[in-house]
C-alpha cells in the first residue's frame, strides 16, 4: 500500500498535519520515535497565546493569527484548554505604563475577541492579586488567553487522525528516506522489537521538530540552506506560591517575560528561558543557572522569596525556530516557515516544517495542506471549530459535566471528576460506563488513577510505560511517589498488548 502522505514527527506539528490531511480524504501514516509529544510539545508553557511580548518585535501578522485562534480553539477542546486572566504588575524602572496599555489595547482588538473579556487596570492595593506581591508594586493590568494541556492535545490529534483513517506508529523510528519512482521509499524501524521494514508515499512532511535538518540531510540525502535555530526554554514547578487562580506575567530587566501560573491546584508553574541549545535536543534539561535565574526573576516579584527548596519539579524542551540571523534567542521569530522541496517533473514532493508555536498549529497544518495542493488536490479545510474526541460540549461547560459525572458515579470526589473531565471531556462517561463503586475502577495505582483508566491510555492513547501515562497523558508524576511509579509501570509492561507485525496497515494503536 502506498499513502498519499508520510508524515515524520509525533509532535504537535506532525499529528495536528496528520489529521488535517486524513479529514480530507487522504490516507496517511505517520511514524514518532518515541511516545506521542515526547520532546518538545510537552515542554511548552501549556498556553494559548497571542505572544504579547511578540508585538515588540513587530511580529503583528503571528500575533493576530495567534489571538484569533485562541477562541476557534477554546470551542474545539473546552475540555484541555480554558480562558485565564493573566496579572501583569508594573514594574517602575522597566516598560513604561503608557507602553503596556498601548500593548493591551493592540491585543484586545487584533485578533476579534468574542468569548474572552478584555483588559483592564487593576489596583494592586485592594485586588487580591496585589497579595503576594511586595508591596512596591501597587498597579497592574489583566487581559485574557488561555491555557491548554500540551501534551493531551497531541495525543487527542492523533487519535482523531486515526479515528479518520490514519495510521500512526508510535516509537518507530525513521532509519532513511530515498525518492524512488516517483515515491518516498521510507525505512523504518520498530524501537521495540527492533525490526525494519518499509513504507511507500506520495508526500513526505518533515515535521520532525528539533530533528527537522537531521531528516532533511542524514535521513533523505539532501542539501539546503535552510537553518534552524534550536533554543531551550526551561520550566520549574514550585510549591503553591498564591491562593487566586489568576496567573502573572512579569517583565524582567534583561527585556524577557516570564509567566507565574497556578498549575495541578497544589504548584505553581514558572518559565520560561530563552538560550541557544547545543547537542541532542532529546536530552534537554533545565540547568542549574536556568533555575536560578528563574528563581532570582519571581524573587523580584513576590513578597516572599522563592528557594530552591521549593522546587518540585523542573522540564525543559528545545524549540526548533527557524534561523532568521536574530541577534538573540529572544528576538527569533516564533513564526513558522513551511518549505517544499522537489516536486517536478514527477519528482515526489518533500514538506519541511520549520518553527511553529503550539497556538498556531492548526493554521500550520492548513497551510501545510495548502501548500501540497498541487499535489493531493485537497482543498476542502475543515478543522476550524471542529471538536476533538471528548470536546463536544460548551465550551465554559467542564463544570456541568464533572457534576453529571458525580451525580452518575457517586463514589466519584470532586476533584477526581474534575480531573477525568479536563482530560477526557465527554469520553469520560465512556471511560467510567458501569461502574458504581470506586472498586469497580479496578487497581488503585495512588492519586485517583485506576487500572481502568489506564487500560484506557494503553488501548486508545498509545501509552506504553509509566512515564507516557504520568508525565504526558497526565502530570500524576507530580503525586505519585518512586515506588508507586515503579508498580504502574511494571503492570503496564505485564499487561501490555500483543505487538501487531511492525509491518501492518492497521491503526499503528
Amino acid at each position: 500500500m502506498t499513502s498519499d502522505i508520510f508524515v515524520i514527527g509525533g509532535g504537535v506539528n506532525g499529528c495536528g498535519i496528520a489529521r488535517d490531511a486524513a479529514g480530507r480524504g487522504l490516507s496517511v501514516e505517520l511514524a514518532e520515535q518515541g511516545d506521542l509529544a515526547q520532546a518538545t510539545s510537552s515542554a511548552s508553557t501549556k498556553l494559548f497565546h497571542g505572544g504579547l511580548r511578540y508585538l515588540e518585535y513587530y511580529e503583528f501578522r503571528l500575533v493576530r493569527e495567534a489571538l484569533r485562534e485562541r477562541e476557534t480553539l477554546l470551542v474545539a477542546m473546552p475540555h484541555i484548554s480554558w480562558p485565564l486572566r493573566f496579572v501583569l504588575p508594573h514594574h517602575k524602572g522597566l516598560r513604561p505604563a503608557w507602553m503596556l496599555r498601548l500593548g493591551l489595547f493592540l491585543y484586545d482588538h487584533l485578533g476579534g475577541r468574542k468569548i474572552l473579556p478584555p483588559s483592564r487596570s487593576l489596583d494592586l492595593t485592594r485586588d487580591p492579586a496585589g497579595v503576594p506581591l511586595k508591596p512596591e508594586f501597587t498597579r497592574g493590568f489583566e487581559y485574557s488567553d488561555c491555557w491548554v494541556e500540551d501534551s493531551r492535545l497531541v495525543v487527542l490529534n492523533a487519535r482523531d487522525a486515526a479515528r479518520r483513517g490514519a495510521v500512526i506508529r508510535t516509537r518507530t523510528r525513521v532509519e532513511a528516506a530515498r525518492r524512488e519512482n516517483g515515491l518516498w521509499r521510507v525505512t523504518l524501524r520498530d524501537m521495540t522489537s527492533g525490526e525494519t521494514f518499509e513504507r511507500s508515499a506520495r508526500i513526505l512532511v518533515n515535521a520532525a521538530g528539533p530533528w527537522v535538518a537531521d531528516v532533511i540531510g542524514a535521513k533523505a540525502g539532501l542539501v539546503t540552506s535552510d537553518r534552524i535555530r534550536l533554543v531551550r526554554g526551561s520550566h520549574i514547578v514550585t510549591r503553591k506560591l498564591f491562593d487566586h487562580d489568576r496567573p502573572y506575567i512579569f517583565q524582567n530587566a534583561d527585556g524577557r517575560v516570564l509567566f507565574a501560573i497556578p498549575y495541578e491546584q497544589d504548584f505553581t508553574l514558572i518559565g520560561t528561558t530563552d538560550a541557544d541549545h547545543e547537542g541532542d535536543p532529546g536530552a534537554a534539561e533545565c540547568t542549574p543557572a536556568e533555575r536560578d535565574y528563574l528563581l532570582a526573576a519571581v524573587s523580584e516579584y513576590f513578597r516572599n522569596p522563592v528557594t530552591r527548596e521549593d522546587v518540585v519539579w523542573s522540564y525543559s524542551g528545545v524549540r526548533p525556530l527557524y534561523d532568521d540571523g536574530a541577534s538573540s534567542a529572544t528576538a527569533a521569530t516564533r513564526d513558522y516557515v513551511l518549505k517544499v522541496e522537489g516536486g517536478k517533473d514527477g519528482e515526489a514532493p518533500m514538506l519541511n516544517v520549520f518553527g511553529g508555536k503550539i497556538t498556531t498549529y492548526r493554521k500550520l497544518a492548513e497551510a501545510a495542506m495548502a501548500r501540497l495542493v498541487p499535489w493531493t488536490g485537497a482543498k476542502r479545510a475543515w478543522t476550524a471549530r471542529a471538536p476533538l474526541p471528548g470536546g463536544d460540549f460548551p465550551w465554559d461547560g467542564a463544570p456541568a459535566l464533572a457534576a453529571e459525572l458525580r451525580a452518575a458515579h457517586p463514589f466519584l470526589t470532586e476533584r477526581w471528576a474534575m480531573r477525568l473531565t479536563r482530560a477526557y471531556g465527554t469520553e469520560a462517561r465512556a471511560l467510567l460506563a458501569g461502574a458504581e463503586r470506586a472498586e469497580d475502577m479496578g487497581r488503585d495505582f495512588g492519586a485517583t488513577l485506576t487500572e481502568r483508566e489506564v487500560r484506557w491510555l494503553m488501548d486508545k492513547e498509545w501509552a506504553r510505560t509509566a512515564d507516557d501515562v504520568l508525565w504526558r497523558r497526565s502530570k500524576l508524576g507530580l503525586r505519585l511517589d518512586e515506588a508507586e511509579a515503579r508498580a504502574l509501570d511494571a503492570w503496564m509492561r505485564a499487561n501490555a498488548p500483543a505487538p501487531a507485525p511492525a509491518h501492518a496497515e492497521g491503526e499503528g494503536r
